[in-house]
Parts: structure tokens; C-alpha cells; sequence
């Protein structure tokens, strides 16, 4: 067994097509397959199931894959951190971001990287905290932004900053539009809109508002959205409301913010970390990514005494 066969099934598990993987590999297929029947035989096991179109890894290839991302991984990461010992910072940093958190967050972190001009390209894979660990602990990501904590003893999570959540309340609701701030009581299930099931946002907003413990009554609609922004226009053209994080309302116009209410009394926040590995040892390019961060937020959101107001997700 050697890396390039490792690399090699990475390959055809990314197009899961020999052709295309050999392509991308920059060898020939046959050269391709003769490595990984050697890998094969060498195991003594079948790690893809060539009859389906497109090539599937069979249940025992589906783990071999995995580690091999690992292995490839911290094979490439030894490189790179000879390359820092050297004072020569560069390279790909994979990076995932949950989507509650990049339409605020990407564009003035990819501002503030530009800007900085370390020779680190940042591939940034937009995607949910479940697939995201996922592809953390397979090595298809080096390190991924979240709302944390997440209470996984395989990763690690260097905190950045804390977010506290607001309520965004439709006019049409003139009781609680009337009010300067909202109490726990005021966040009716019947007229909160929320994220779909797939968003750990959602459930912090659970949280926050204990609705796990209320029952809701018949309602005309019950409609799950995928994004806050969706959930703001839904506010704006129709009654309810929903809740949104901090740094939300800079993308709100004049109007819009006018319907912003702090939640009274709880002040519920989230904190928000850049997560990697147990194992990720590239120190140097955290602690720049980590700086990029806090620059690209407003300075309120990196005050470390609101972590004991973070909600579990």
C-alpha cells in the first residue's frame, strides 16, 4: 500500500468514474486500475463495485475511503508544516461554513483575505454541520466555521465570537410590534417562523424559546425555510415572526431594522468557532484564518464574557 494508491481511490470515489479520475489523477486508466487492483488484492477486499454505473464503493471501500482522505491528509499537512518551520506560508485550506452563518460572514472574510495576501487559496464548501463534521473527520475539509459547541471529542474548536440573537417582527403584529422588547412568553409557536430541520440554528431557536415543551394549535400554514433571509421576507410580506443572529441586521435596510426586538431577559447568544481535527497541526494558517475572522466582524461580537449566554445547539 502507498499514498499514490490511496490517492488514487480518492479519486474515483470524487468522480466515481475511472475514466474521469484518471483524467484528473493525470495518468492513464489502465495505469489507474492496475493500482487499485493491487490495492485490492493487497487487502484482500473489493473497495469499488464496478457493475453499477456510476462506480459505487462497496460498504468495507466506503471506510478504506475515508481513512485514506485522513491518511492523505496529514501525509500533505507534514509537508506543509516544514513549509511554516521554513517561515513560507501557502497552500489550500478547504473550508466549510453552515449557511445561517456565510451570506455575513463570507464576503468580508473574503475581503479581509485578499487583503492580506498570504499565498492560501480558501476552497469554501457551503453545507450543513452534519455533512460538514462528516467531511472533517474524512479529511475532505481542513476546517470548517460553526456554531459550537458541538461536544465532539474528535474535533477541536478555537472560538472566535459571540452573536446574540434578535427577534424580527412583522408590523402586522401590532401588539408585540408596540413593545421595545420581547419576553420569552411573547415567541408564540403559532407565530414563529423557522429553518428547517437540517439547521442546527434552528434548533438553538428551540432552545431559546423552550417550544419543544409547547404545543402548537392549528395554524393555516407550516412552512420550514432554508434560509433567514427567506424567513425575513416571509415576516415582511405576511404576519408572525422569526429570529435572527446579529450580524443579519447590517443587511437590513432602514425599514427593516425597525422591526428588530431584543429578547428581554435571556439574552441568548451564539458562539462561533473555527473547528478542525484533534489532529490538524497546521497552527500557522489557523491563527491567520482565525485573525481574518475577527477582523471581518464588528468588534462588539469578539467580547469573550457573552459566552455564558451561548445556547446549546
Amino acid at each position: 500500500m502507498n499514498i499514490q494508491q490511496l490517492e488514487y481511490i480518492i479519486a474515483v470515489d470524487n468522480h466515481r468514474h475511472f475514466a474521469k479520475a484518471a483524467e484528473a489523477s493525470f495518468v492513464t486508466q489502465p495505469t489507474l486500475s492496475m493500482m487499485i487492483q493491487k490495492l485490492e488484492d493487497e487487502l484482500g477486499v473489493k473497495i469499488f463495485d464496478r457493475s453499477q454505473l456510476p462506480v459505487q464503493p462497496t460498504p468495507i471501500g466506503t471506510q478504506i475511503i475515508n481513512q485514506a482522505r485522513v491518511i492523505v491528509s496529514q501525509v500533505k499537512q507534514v509537508k506543509e508544516i516544514i513549509q511554516e518551520e521554513k517561515g513560507i506560508v501557502k497552500g489550500t485550506f478547504k473550508l466549510g461554513i453552515i449557511p445561517t452563518i456565510a451570506p455575513y460572514l463570507l464576503p468580508k472574510l473574503m475581503l479581509r483575505h485578499e487583503e492580506n495576501g498570504y499565498d492560501i487559496e480558501l476552497v469554501i464548501e457551503e453545507t450543513t454541520t452534519t455533512q460538514i463534521i462528516d467531511r472533517l473527520l474524512n479529511g475532505s475539509l481542513d476546517g470548517a466555521i460553526l456554531a459550537t459547541p458541538l461536544k465532539n471529542d474528535k474535533l477541536k474548536e478555537h472560538p472566535i465570537y459571540y452573536e446574540r440573537f434578535y427577534a424580527y417582527v412583522s408590523p402586522r403584529e401590532t401588539s408585540l410590534y408596540a413593545k421595545k422588547e420581547l419576553d420569552e412568553e411573547d415567541l408564540n409557536i403559532n407565530k414563529l417562523w423557522l429553518l428547517e430541520e437540517v439547521h442546527c440554528f434552528r434548533s438553538q431557536i428551540l432552545r431559546i424559546c423552550n417550544l419543544r415543551k409547547r404545543k402548537s394549535s392549528h395554524t393555516l400554514f407550516t412552512y420550514e425555510a432554508g434560509s433567514i433571509g427567506t424567513l425575513i421576507n416571509i415576516v415582511d410580506n405576511n404576519s408572525g415572526l422569526t429570529i435572527i443572529p446579529e450580524m443579519a441586521i447590517d443587511q437590513l435596510n432602514d425599514k427593516q431594522k425597525q422591526n428588530i426586538r431584543p429578547l428581554k431577559d435571556i439574552s441568548p447568544v451564539r458562539e462561533i468557532s473555527l473547528v478542525t481535527r484533534k489532529e490538524f497541526l497546521r497552527e500557522r494558517v489557523l491563527s491567520i484564518i482565525i485573525d481574518e475572522v475577527k477582523k471581518a466582524v464588528p468588534p462588539q461580537l469578539l467580547n469573550a464574557e457573552l459566552k455564558k449566554f451561548v445556547v446549546d445547539i
